[in-house]
């Protein structure tokens, strides 16, 4: 099993930033890739940014690509989501996920509890 705590969601004005924590515990080992997804009131989890353990390879979606980055600390098995120039429409749940597949937005194994982030106009 993985284990999986975000942290760092807060409220924010629009045009400001704010960083996101992933720590993994467990078997992050057996983990390839870890990505970050978001979910906002009444509508399907998104897809944001994805990164692999090894490499560092990236892929961040096009709807924030640009504003935000993913990053990674292999010595902390920690992930980080770093969102600039934040706009009223990324108000979401925020959520770290981990899989032992190459993938980039699906398939998945483990999730987080999420973290909410706020963006006001």
């Amino acid at each position: 099993q993985v284990q999986l705590v975000e942290s760092g969601g807060g409220l924010v004005q629009a045009g400001g930033s704010l960083r996101l924590s992933c720590v993994t515990s467990g078997r992050t080992f057996s983990t390839y890739a870890m990505g970050w997804f978001r979910q906002a009131p009444g509508k399907e989890r998104e897809f944001v940014a994805r990164i692999t353990w090894s490499g560092g390879i990236t892929y961040v979606a096009d709807s924030v690509k640009g504003r935000f980055t993913i990053s990674k600390d292999n010595h902390k098995s920690t992930i980080y989501l770093e969102m600039n120039s934040l706009k009223p429409e990324d108000t979401a749940v925020y959520y770290c996920a981990a899989s032992k597949r190459p993938v980039v937005s699906t398939d998945y194994d483990y999730w987080g509890q999420g973290t909410q982030v706020t963006v006001s106009s």
